[in-house]
């Protein structure tokens, strides 16, 4: 895509976000979600009658066929509003599973689980996470998948299995290998329909005070002698780890640019309550020098942020994920750490104001400080890191 091209898509996106999206944004914070969706279907139908529609997807499954890169200053506008990647139809999980099935899954597959979800028809969730074992670690998890005729019979634990409630399909790790010498060859994905006998949505856990909803959950999942044919098996036994390493590589592209649009989003919000909040008769808040400090830091931070994400999501797109874990584990800390603050000076500027939900802000703050740990805490992406620039610093005999 040329960059007149590129500006073009990103103006029109902005613009519809702005105009139809934004004026969503109340009902959304104080109304049950189901009570939205006709609103959002027609916002989603608007979306596919501009040409909008899937802008991850290659153009022959309804998409734009952006380049990684491309869709990264997309995700970057959508994320600006808590709704925009779901009327886009590239939220997660939905995005990542929709990834995986275009390119591990067999033809029935994708005409049974990938095209309705391309089409927007259809959520998805996907259930890796155990609370017996850090998610962290995701090579080590007791959930089996033990073949018995022409099923597998699966058995296990999850939680924080996002957006199980109102999904039509999960994608399961389950073990299938036990024996493998190696522990990156013991899983397997596995895609089970719900509602199937043997899957039990426990309970959406409590998040920050909120249990979720069909638009965005995290369940606790119970697996009990849950049968589904062996033919659901996603791409090849025991190749599960590696499927969702490159499921995980794009998928922190996704998050740290929906990150930034957040970052934008309160970043606009802090300074034009500054500008115009008086702190006395003809003096504004604005004027003060520590609420200038915060001002120039977030734009510095936020630049920074976006050029080191987009540098990493070119390097995906010419070398692959794999060549460049380094620098995603890189931004993946970096860019969630700036959310953290941009949102929370923007609080601050606020005052009693930012803790209530006349803005986004105290929504985004409840919902986003899991951004430092989900797919990888900050702890575990500075130790590759620093491991990886320590290795230049090796003595050799």
């Amino acid at each position: 895509m040329t960059d007149h091209h590129s500006e073009e898509l990103l103006d029109r996106i902005k613009e519809f976000v702005h105009t139809h999206v934004y004026p969503l944004e109340p009902d959304f914070l104080h109304r049950p979600f189901r009570e939205l969706i006709p609103a959002l279907n027609a916002k989603r139908d608007e979306v596919k009658r501009m040409g909008l529609w899937a802008p991850h997807l290659p153009k022959e499954h309804g998409g734009l066929g952006l380049a990684l890169s491309e869709f990264a200053l997309v995700s970057e506008e959508l994320g600006r509003t808590p709704i925009g990647h779901y009327l886009f139809n590239c939220q997660a999980p939905d995005i990542g599973n929709m990834e995986i099935l275009l390119t591990h899954g067999t033809p029935e597959q994708k005409q049974t689980y990938f095209e309705p979800l391309a089409r927007g028809d259809v959520r998805s969730c996907f259930s890796m996470t155990e609370p017996e074992h850090p998610g962290s670690n995701p090579t080590w998890m007791s959930t089996t998948a033990v073949k018995d005729g022409d099923d597998y019979v699966i058995n296990g634990h999850k939680w924080f299995t996002s957006s199980a409630e109102g999904a039509s399909f999960a994608i399961v790790m389950a073990i299938t290998n036990p024996e493998a010498s190696n522990r990156y060859k013991r899983a397997s994905q596995i895609i089970v329909p719900i509602p199937t006998p043997g899957f039990q949505l426990i309970r959406n856990i409590s998040v920050m005070g909120d249990e979720g909803s069909d638009y965005a959950s995290h369940a606790e999942v119970r697996y009990e002698n849950c049968r589904v044919p062996q033919s659901n098996l996603l791409g090849q036994e025991g190749e599960g780890f590696t499927i969702a390493q490159e499921r995980l590589g794009p998928g922190r592209i996704h998050h740290c640019m929906r990150w930034i649009g957040i970052c934008e989003r309160a970043f606009d919000l802090m300074c034009s309550y500054a500008s115009r909040r008086e702190l006395s008769p003809g003096v504004l808040l604005g004027s003060r020098q520590n609420v200038q400090e915060w001002i120039a830091e977030s734009r510095a931070e936020i630049n920074a942020a976006r050029l080191l994400v987009l540098q990493t999501a070119r390097a995906i797109d010419r070398q692959g994920a794999p060549a460049v874990r380094k620098d995603i584990s890189l931004i993946k800390f970096f860019v969630a750490g700036i959310l953290q603050k941009v949102l929370d000076r923007a609080i601050q500027v606020h005052g009693a104001l930012g803790l209530t939900d006349a803005t986004l802000l105290s929504y985004w703050y409840r919902h986003e400080r899991a951004a430092r740990i989900y797919d990888g805490p900050d702890e575990v992406h500075k130790t590759v890191v620093a491991r990886s620039e320590l290795k230049k610093y090796e003595q050799h005999d």
